[in-house]
């Protein structure tokens, strides 16, 4: 049988990919890689920088191959993918401890660290040979064998834990739904009701079907007048593979989560450190646990106050207008949205119809263009996975930079949330370079019969954020894989690209290109323009403390986890109690699906959010001051933040960019919180 995992393609031939290619792919390709591996540092010819060019190129081709099932896994998830998928987490994670813990590969990297030639290298190069000489060192390559055996186990479990954690929110989420009427939906909008309605004909109902997927979920919040039945859909979201709720028990999540954090906690002992949050900083920009506590709690000591004053007027205006007091979790959102409807006469729903996805898109490629120079084409000939998928490629001056898909809609068997994944990166390959490609996935509302996709203001935010995650993959300049891209970049510092493009959704200038009405093209009118931008920051102190509760949650779990009679959920009310002023049911199990930390990248790490919301804040100061289309400024960040990848400090280039260190200021101003 030809596996088409096995031949060499520019781009991946999702058509092709098949559930039975994945395993003996994955495997055949890990055995090469030991063996070739193993001939290089047997080879007394094979000088070290000649050895470390030519893992790079083994190292690249894995990759490639297990993005692309990592990816079809994610946006077209089946049991059969899923299985292949699983089975080779194992093999995967036992070869890269395998690398990571290979004296041999650790002392050519020293040899090369230590020689007359480092000089000579790139920094690119050095950068990247730094950057694995540490990684050695968290991979116990200085262990005894007897703990690096038990650190291959730990990271071996952690990585099928990781898996199971994500599957079972993807399954929970999936196993509910409920039929309604007309009547119980009363004060939804007509985007809702569409997309409701579309819902339940593609499963052969009657009526209208809501499900736990955001587009539906949140509209019901926001709109829905029928209270017992925003009780149902929240309860259904909130008890989410945990032991209670609608399916309780049936993918509880609450034991992976403790073997999770008792490993995580093993592990880090394993290689000496205090607690699973030192091992994390260990590639973070932050420089202790403790610096990190006190930025977090600094911020919600200068954002409670004003939560505080929002909290209050909203149990006010719910009391005195309709009322309803105290307010339950599942009020909240519905009355917030009447509160902001009151306060300045302006819904989601009223700017909706002038974001119809392919206007925002275009808006979106006209921002770039602007800043950075590039133009986005469309690429209409390629192999796809779904009829959702698109293909772009990034140009200057009429040559190719990079390429990207975008997935933007939502739909079943699509795992939640959106995310920038790594398709190809850039970097050379003997006369070659290599472009890099990204996946820019969303779930967005789909578009209904002839009527469009169109987005609210925050799903507006959320592809340009992850549309400035794929310019710092795309736009670099870099042609070392380990620093290319978002490669070797500090985490805590990855979501500055990300959170700074999103600033020019909320710019007067931007915006009159960006909307257009899906059937006049008019752009937004300058009355409800002004009405939406002095709606911004509406209960932005309710919200900040919203995120600074899960990175206060995350980041004092792993500090402390193992403390005696300490438990998640007595942890995670124990936040609440300090910083939270809405109030949440006692059936809230949030952390079940929590899946930032438990099943992706961001243990000990979700504080990076609001870490580099600080940075892109401050570095967007310097548009504010300059000009937001400002050539020069916009080449400079792109010169010192997006095409630099992690070839050196994210400290100092921010400096480079900003003129000096990170000022939180614009952070509060910007989100309407007093310094």
């Amino acid at each position: 049988m030809s596996n088409p995992l096995l031949e060499q393609n520019t781009l991946p031939p999702f058509s092709s990919i098949r559930p039975e290619h994945v395993e003996p792919a994955i495997r055949q390709l890990i055995e090469r890689n030991r063996r070739r591996v193993q001939e290089l540092l047997a080879a007394p010819e094979v000088t070290p920088a000649a050895l470390l060019d030519a893992l790079e190129d083994l190292e690249d081709e894995l990759a490639q191959r297990w993005a692309a099932v990592e990816h079809l896994n994610g946006v077209c998830n089946s049991e059969a993918l899923r299985a292949a998928y699983n089975a080779c987490l194992p093999l995967l994670s036992e070869y890269h401890s395998w690398l990571g813990q290979n004296t041999g590969l650790y002392e050519a990297h020293r040899e090369l660290a230590d020689s007359d030639t480092f000089a000579e290298l790139d920094t690119a190069r050095q950068q990247a040979v730094h950057n694995a000489l540490r990684d050695f060192r968290l991979a116990g390559v200085a262990l005894p064998e007897a703990q690096q055996q038990r650190y291959r186990e730990l990271k071996q479990r952690l990585s099928e834990l990781g898996s199971r954690f994500t599957d079972n929110v993807l399954d929970a989420t999936n196993a509910w739904s409920r039929q309604a009427t007309a009547e119980e939906l009363a004060g939804l909008p007509a985007t809702a009701l569409a997309s409701a309605a579309e819902a339940a004909r593609q499963k052969g109902l009657e009526g209208y079907l809501l499900t736990l997927d955001f587009p539906s979920v949140q509209p019901l919040m926001s709109y829905c007048d029928n209270a017992a039945l925003r009780e149902e859909v929240y309860t259904a979201n909130i008890t989410r593979a945990s032991e209670l709720g609608p399916n309780a028990g049936q993918w509880d999540n609450s034991e992976l989560i403790t073997e999770i954090l008792g490993l995580r906690r093993e592990l880090a002992a394993l290689l000496g450190f205090a607690n699973y949050a030192e091992r994390s900083l260990a590639t973070k920009m932050a420089e202790s646990p403790q610096q990190v506590l006190d930025f977090l709690q600094d911020l919600a000591r200068r954002s409670r106050p004003q939560a505080q004053r929002e909290w209050l007027e909203l149990c006010d205006f719910a009391a005195s207008e309709f009322g309803v007091a105290p307010l339950q979790p599942w009020d909240v959102a519905y009355y917030s949205e009447k509160l902001r409807q009151r306060k300045f006469q302006v819904s989601q729903e009223d700017i909706r119809p002038y974001l119809p996805a392919d206007r925002v898109l275009a808006g979106l490629f006209e921002v770039v263009r602007r800043l950075y120079g590039v133009n986005v084409e469309e690429v209409q000939e390629f192999d796809s996975y779904h009829p959702d998928a698109r293909l772009f490629e990034l140009q200057q001056d009429g040559e190719p930079l990079a390429r990207f898909y975008l997935d933007l809609y939502a739909r079943s068997h699509k795992r939640g949330g959106a995310w920038m994944g790594d398709c190809r990166v850039r970097r050379r390959r003997g006369e070659t370079l290599q472009l890099p490609v990204a996946y820019l996935v969303c779930n967005f509302t789909p578009p209904v019969g002839e009527e469009p996709s169109l987005l609210t203001e925050t799903e507006m935010s959320t592809l340009f954020h992850e549309f400035g995650h794929g310019l710092q993959h795309m736009l670099t300049r870099q042609q070392v894989a380990a620093v290319s891209g978002i490669n070797g970049v500090a985490w805590d510092a990855v979501e500055l690209p990300s959170q700074f493009l999103e600033n020019w959704c909320h710019q007067p200038e931007a915006l009159a290109f960006i909307s257009g009405h899906y059937r006049s093209g008019e752009p937004l009118p300058a009355a409800l323009l002004e009405k939406m931008l002095a709606a911004k920051n509406f209960q932005a102190g309710m919200q900040m403390l919203r995120q600074l509760e899960f990175a206060l949650f995350d980041f004092r779990l792993h500090c402390e986890w193992g403390t005696e009679g300490l438990t998640v959920q007595g942890l995670l009310d124990e936040v609440r109690s300090q910083l939270a002023v809405v109030p949440v049911a006692d059936c809230n199990r949030f952390q079940n699906s929590f899946s930032h930390i438990f099943g992706g990248g961001y243990a000990a790490g979700y504080y990076s959010y609001k870490w580099a919301e600080v940075l892109s804040a401050d570095a967007f100061a310097r548009f504010e001051e300059e000009g937001i289309f400002n050539p020069v400024t916009g080449g400079d960040f792109r010169r010192h933040i997006l095409e630099t990848g992690g070839s050196q400090d994210a400290m100092s280039l921010f400096v480079a960019f900003r003129g000096r260190e990170p000022d939180v200021g614009p952070l509060l101003r910007h989100s309407g919180i007093a310094a």
